[in-house]
């Protein structure tokens, strides 16, 4: 079978696990020392989480399968619909020209940024699951070693009354205290009762001293066993976001996050270069392409990819390299179930820079009943040696927590 790289199979061509005898099965696995394997189909399916998980699984004639999460987004299932023709008789184990195949093949339905770049990025991870299980690795070996046994984890606090200061201060210290996470962030983009019109993207000073104060409550209540970062989400203007930060500078902030929105690098730069208060992004941004012109205007202090919207692993992993040729650290952003979350953790062993590994999902229960296996404790993720990304669904879980209309993976 040609391995030509730019090949790309028939769309409508029909390919799949019942064409292949049990002989011919066991000759595939035989030859080769793996390296003759062919995906046979790819399968969605979405949980009903705090966001609607989209998890990817990738089929094998050797009976292998591999699996992986893209950020959620409307359309996603059905562009990887799209995508399985493309995929099916091909090699897992060539991650990165599949990966290129995808993005050309799909640079009509936009594969430079958005919900296109997701659902390569969820085929991506699923391909990293695949080939460690085949290889028999880890996959942060495939991603180069590592440098850490273990990945801090900041979760993402909530309180049922974000724009009290004392509330969110209260919440900080039960998390550190009962939960034992060491690393937090809270939102600051909150009501203050002090808006006149919140459109404009302009603070007043009240707005400002009030943000100022839940700063001042949750740093203060945790002290140093705790850092904490706080998020805007793209909501100021440039000017508002300065005065912000400025205000900010006197308080131990871990990081500010996303205080403007992220069209414009220029002003992106210039709010970070005006403060001594660290400015993280990234979230909103795609590919290494996008995140390498934040990190040579030097537009941030800390670079904040989602890796299952990014673009993928590798594509992360590209990220860090490129921020590590500005001493820039990397804190992910991550917004997953417990799939993304521990692919997310992989690539964070395997890169010099990583800072932490967002948790969203604290208040929801069931979150770590979708794996088997516990991922995080003590407010880290201890990185498995198992083979692949080190988790395995637990189907029951996944089938009670699908959204509705959803169908269960296929066995194996």
């Amino acid at each position: 079978m040609s391995r030509e790289y730019g090949r790309l199979r028939d769309p409508n061509a029909e390919y799949t696990m019942r064409n292949l005898s049990a002989e011919t099965m066991g000759v595939t696995r035989s030859r080769g020392g793996g390296r003759d394997v062919e995906i046979t189909d790819v399968q969605t399916t979405m949980v009903d989480g705090n966001f609607p998980w989209t998890l990817v699984r990738v089929y094998t004639d050797a009976g292998v399968v591999g699996t992986g999460e893209a950020y959620w987004g409307a359309g996603v299932p059905e562009l990887i619909d799209r995508m399985t023709p493309f995929l099916v008789g091909e090699n897992p184990l060539d991650i990165d020209r599949l990966y290129e195949h995808l993005i050309q093949k799909m640079s009509g339905e936009g594969s430079v940024e958005g919900v296109t770049v997701t659902a390569i990025a969820g085929i991506e991870v699923a391909l990293h699951d695949l080939a460690g299980k085949i290889l028999e690795l880890p996959a942060y070996q495939l991603l180069g070693g590592k440098y850490r046994d273990e990945v801090r984890v900041y979760n993402d606090c909530h309180t049922e009354a974000e724009a009290d200061p004392e509330a969110c201060a209260d919440e900080a210290e039960r998390v550190v205290e009962e939960l034992g996470y060491d690393a937090l962030k809270f939102d600051l983009d909150v009501p203050s009762g002090h808006e006149k019109d919140r459109a404009n993207r302009h603070l007043r000073r009240p707005e400002i001293d009030h943000k100022v104060e839940i700063v001042e409550a949750v740093t203060e209540r945790v002290g140093d066993r705790a850092d904490v970062a706080f998020d805007c989400h793209w909501t100021y203007s440039g000017g508002s976001a300065r005065r912000l930060a400025d205000a900010l500078e006197a308080y131990d902030v871990w990081w500010l996050e996303d205080p403007v929105p992220p069209e414009n690098l220029e002003v992106q730069r210039e709010v970070t270069r005006s403060t001594t208060t660290p400015i993280a992004a990234g979230e909103n941004r795609y590919r290494v392409t996008e995140h390498r012109r934040l990190l040579e205007d030097q537009a941030v202090d800390i670079v904040a990819p989602d890796l299952p919207k990014v673009g993928g692993m590798r594509e992360t992993r590209k990220i860090a390299d490129v921020a590590n040729q500005y001493y820039v650290p990397v804190a992910m952003h991550n917004v997953a179930s417990p799939v993304a979350t521990m692919a997310s953790a992989q690539v964070g062993a395997a890169i010099p820079n990583a800072l932490a590994v967002e948790f969203h999902s604290y208040e929801l229960d069931w979150w770590g009943d979708l794996v088997e296996e516990d991922v995080i404790e003590d407010g880290s993720i201890t990185i498995p040696e198992e083979p692949g990304l080190g988790v395995t669904l637990d189907m029951d879980a996944v089938a009670e927590h699908m959204v509705d209309g959803e169908e269960l993976f296929d066995e194996l």
